[in-house]
């Protein structure tokens, strides 16, 4: 099998789980490797060829229910990008992107003149979460608080991932992606992209 056959193997078997589980695209790919039979050291497919898996799996298999759970993970997203709005909040991941599903988790990056600012006012308002240090966008580690929080849309409860970086980092973290898109958005852009979705579609 040639290298790029295999990388879209890995890539279609990666996808199935982060819709079907709601696993992270790092997990899904190295699963895939594991389920699949190939050595550990077999060269994962990039984010750009599984996110194109993704949407192909959606667009087969979830396409009557994906639109409103990923409406339901947006409003759920800026509810929370309004609570923290003091500590500029950006929303990254697949939910930003268009590819969550009810299982997918919401990931906010703060921008913080403090880093543990966020932190005392999650205990201010007596939020539970749990602290752990993973890496950042630049591969260096940061902190994140992971909380939980009921969506009445879907009648159940959603990870909500914070990711605290220094304001200084803020600018970094807007550079377009290998596909030319913003990689976050903040509140505005998230509620331009619900305001897009209650616009109506024309009819042929």
């Amino acid at each position: 099998m040639s290298s790029s056959a295999l990388a879209i193997e890995i890539a279609n078997a990666a996808a199935r789980m982060a819709v079907e589980e709601g696993l992270e695209w790092g997990a899904a790919k190295r699963r895939a490797v594991r389920e699949l039979g190939l050595p550990s050291r077999t060269a994962l497919p990039d984010n750009d060829l599984v996110e194109d898996a993704v949407r192909a799996y959606i667009g087969l298999f979830c396409a009557d229910t994906q639109p409103q759970e990923l409406r339901a993970l947006r409003q759920l997203a800026l509810m929370w990008m309004q609570r923290l709005q003091a500590f500029r909040p950006y929303l990254g991941g697949a939910v930003w992107h268009g590819t969550a599903t009810r299982l997918s988790d919401i990931h906010l990056s703060l921008f913080c003149d403090d880093s543990k600012s966020a932190e005392i006012a999650l205990i201010d308002h007596r939020v539970s979460y749990e602290p752990r240090a993973v890496t950042g966008f630049r591969g260096e580690p940061v902190e994140m608080l992971s909380l939980s929080s009921h969506s009445p849309e879907l009648g159940e409860a959603i990870g909500v991932h914070l990711l605290i970086y220094d304001l200084d980092d803020l600018r970094g973290a807007l550079r377009p992606d290998a596909r030319g898109r913003a990689p976050r958005g903040d509140a505005q852009a998230v509620q331009r992209l619900l305001e897009q979705d209650d616009a109506p579609t024309p009819h042929d």
